[in-house]
């Protein structure tokens, strides 16, 4: 890195090429970054972001995400796509450890946490815990355009709960 440019800079400069869809250039400077400065935490999050999203490479994102964490655990941009990334690879242990540390770190979102948290106990078949979940979201999201999504959600899990009951058969004759 060129001595008259800051690591704000840098960072500035490599959030500027990923908007404007040079993500080699991106690539390239937020590695820089953390060459220059191994504790720069938004650095470590933008990769996991871009090895996430546009490599489909999950095991790099999650290392990205997680050493995030490690270097500033109040960064709350990280912990949704976090949540979202362990959810995807199955890490069933480690979605509730990294809900709970979301939920306690200022400027997270917690209705998009339980919306995570109701999707991964949809997938594990727990209707009853996931609209726990979906109800909380509901109750913490303060945008008008979610609420729709959240709601339907919510009627998912009525139905799929209505359809596990055992059905009861009256013979008459």
């Amino acid at each position: 890195m060129d001595i008259y440019t800051t690591v704000e800079e840098k960072y500035l400069q490599a959030i500027e090429e990923l908007h404007w869809g040079e993500l080699p250039k991106a690539l390239q400077y937020f590695n820089e970054i953390i060459v220059f400065d191994p504790d720069y935490a938004r650095a470590y999050f933008q990769l996991g972001d871009i090895y996430q999203h546009h490599f489909k490479n999950y095991k790099t994102a999650g290392y990205y995400y997680k050493r995030c964490i490690e270097l500033d655990a109040d960064f709350p941009e990280v912990y949704k796509p976090y949540l979202k990334l362990v959810i995807t690879l199955k890490m069933h242990k480690l979605v509730k450890q990294v809900a709970e540390k979301a939920l306690l770190v200022p400027g997270v979102c917690e209705a998009h946490i339980y919306e995570c948290l109701g999707l991964h106990a949809e997938q594990q078949q727990n209707f009853a815990e996931a609209a726990n979940y979906f109800k909380k979201a509901e109750l913490f999201n303060a945008v008008q355009d979610e609420q729709s999504t959240i709601q339907e959600h919510q009627n998912r899990i009525k139905i799929k709960m209505n359809s596990t009951k055992a059905m009861i058969y009256d013979l008459q004759g």
